[in-house]
């Protein structure tokens, strides 16, 4: 184990703050070089620079780019894939600390000077010289260092288990990264009859509650998915509001009914999903005037454990008809209180059945050039084009109005756990085991709430996403996600990483101790475990104790 570069707490420490240092916020140039500047670090490793063809880099979108390296036994078939991402959130929220945001020790030291700005918890950590600050230590820039430490131990001892490093850009907007690595993991099994073993992600333990000091491990990541509602209502003068009804109003009666609706919550395993929210509300006048708004937009978010997107949707339709029976009650009442004769009542219809009907009216070409001229907005991103494709669809269509359309916004997170697979049940035992040797307590989450992109991995469902492909209007042009392939990879999951603090805060940060003593040690055992369970498929047994030993007492 001598001469190895990452093989000590000071060299990880060293090696994190390199990464961190290069700047990636998702969509930014620094996210777009990332990968080539990974590349060449992990070709200072001896394995790489004799098997350069075992690092590759493999295009994700928007010019960026995921990386993979492949640490192959000569005789192992089993194989366990280290998942990571390398973009992070802005740093708008630093301040005048922002140039110290991607420079951990810098800031770190700087923040000693000024923790009369922090709050109590952060300030007391800060003082305890047990944490290390700065935007990308804990999410998740540490779990890329865990698993390139990994690699290098694996390689330069020769492991009887493949590895696969897989870092990718965009988990952090629409995992654009992780979806094109999909396709990745799928061609090289294919390659070289590679059994996936274990998915390893390394995203980091968040905290359950404000002042959780315990660390978790996770057996499962939750879902995600965003249901979204374009309103139609009918334009009018503001002087004459009552011969058109405004799309806020007709909007207004959809999210009181989603608003922590427990119809949308689950419950598994003793642990449940969050209540739904609106994430957005807007009408889509350009500028302002005085002609009434008459269409309107809604981004709800719904967690999800079991239900695929085809429950999801019945029941966003079940909410949405509930939402325009009590609009079209107060609408009507209305009417009568002003001896009006209205402009009818508000119907509910998904985005599939709009769609079908402009291909009647309108003909398929030109719903298709209607498409490609939203597309054409740069400025616009995903969860926009979905909208403005349903919108402009609707004026073409107005005879339909007054409307709720009923579609979905990307991204989509599919739910994904592993709790009562026997690999996982051991290797969750043996981490708590390694975790008592340091005195720390572990537990367990059955899903990550943080949203990962293990949820591409591990799909068990063959069925249930009809409904996302025929109602999600930018599927298959800027959008699209590979379920066939995903249910063709299929291993457990887990996700061990360090202990951390405020993801995505200006107090990010990351625990020491357990970065670069404990978690190692875990990450190692358990790969150490996965090889003598099941031989890694040499059919050798393979004597690994004593270089184990070793290689924890040095890392320690």
């Amino acid at each position: 184990m001598q001469g190895l570069l990452w093989d000590n707490p000071d060299s990880l420490r060293n090696l994190l703050c390199e990464l961190v240092s290069w700047e990636s916020r998702t969509h930014t140039e620094g996210e777009r070089i990332y990968s080539s500047k990974l590349r060449e670090k992990m070709l200072q490793l001896d394995y790489f620079q004799q098997n350069p063809e075992h690092l590759s880099l493999h295009d994700a979108e928007g010019g960026r780019q995921l990386l993979t390296a492949f640490y192959r036994h000569p005789e192992a078939v089993d194989t366990v894939v280290l998942i990571s991402h390398f973009d992070t959130v802005a740093t708008e929220e630093y301040g005048d600390l922002e140039p110290l945001a991607c420079q951990p020790e810098l800031l770190t030291r700087e923040l000693l000077n000024r923790k009369a700005d922090l709050n109590e918890e952060a300030r007391i950590d800060l003082e305890s010289g047990k944490y290390l600050f700065g935007r990308g230590t804990m999410d998740m820039k540490m779990g890329l260092a865990l698993h390139m430490s990994l690699m290098e131990k694996a390689s330069s001892t020769e492991w009887p288990v493949n590895l696969v490093l897989v870092t990718v850009p965009d988990e952090e907007v629409n995992s654009a990264g992780m979806r094109a690595a999909v396709l990745v993991l799928v061609k090289l099994r294919q390659e070289f009859g590679l059994h996936y073993t274990l998915f390893l992600n390394g995203e980091p333990s968040f905290t359950q509650n404000p002042g959780d000091q315990k660390h978790y491990i996770y057996t499962g990541s939750m879902g995600k998915i965003m249901p979204a509602a374009l309103f139609f209502g009918k334009e009018s003068h503001v002087g004459e509001p009552l011969s058109g009804i405004t799309a806020p109003y007709i909007s207004s009666f959809l999210t009181q009914q989603m608003e922590w609706n427990p119809l949308f919550r689950e419950t598994e395993l003793g642990e449940s999903t969050p209540l739904p929210v609106s994430l957005q509300q807007k009408d889509l006048k350009g500028q302002y005037s005085t002609q009434t708004p008459y269409h309107a937009v809604a981004l709800y978010n719904v967690f999800i454990l079991k239900r695929s997107a085809d429950q999801i949707m019945d029941l966003f339709e079940l909410a949405a008809r509930e939402a325009a029976l009590k609009c079209n009650q107060s609408y009507k009442a209305l009417c009568q209180r002003e001896h009006i004769e209205g402009v009818g009542e508000v119907q509910v219809l998904r985005y599939r059945d709009l769609q079908n009907y402009a291909e009647k009216k309108l003909g398929k070409d030109l719903v298709e050039r209607v498409k490609e001229e939203v597309l054409k907005h740069p400025e616009w991103d995903e969860r926009e084009k979905s909208l403005r494709t349903a919108e402009q669809l609707m004026v073409r269509c107005k005879e339909l109005a007054p409307a709720i359309v009923l579609l979905f916004a990307p991204p989509y997170y599919p739910a994904v756990n592993s709790s009562d697979d026997p690999l996982i049940i051991e290797s969750v035992q043996l981490l708590k085991e390694v975790s008592a040797e340091f005195g720390i307590e572990v537990g367990q989450v059955h899903y990550f709430n943080g949203i990962c992109d293990l949820s591409y991995v591990n799909y068990q469902r063959s069925d249930g996403w009809v409904a996302f492909e025929h109602n999600t209007p930018i599927w298959g042009s800027a959008y699209s996600i590979p379920f066939r392939e995903m249910f063709k990879l299929q291993a457990p999951v887990l996700n061990v990483g360090p202990f951390g603090k405020d993801a995505h805060q200006s107090t990010e940060r990351l625990h020491i101790e357990s970065a670069f003593v404990q978690t190692p040690a875990m990450i190692e055992k358990l790969i150490w475990s996965i090889c003598k369970r099941k031989g890694s498929g040499t059919g050798k047994p393979f004597k690994l104790e004593k270089l184990m030993d070793q290689s924890l007492q040095e890392s320690s």
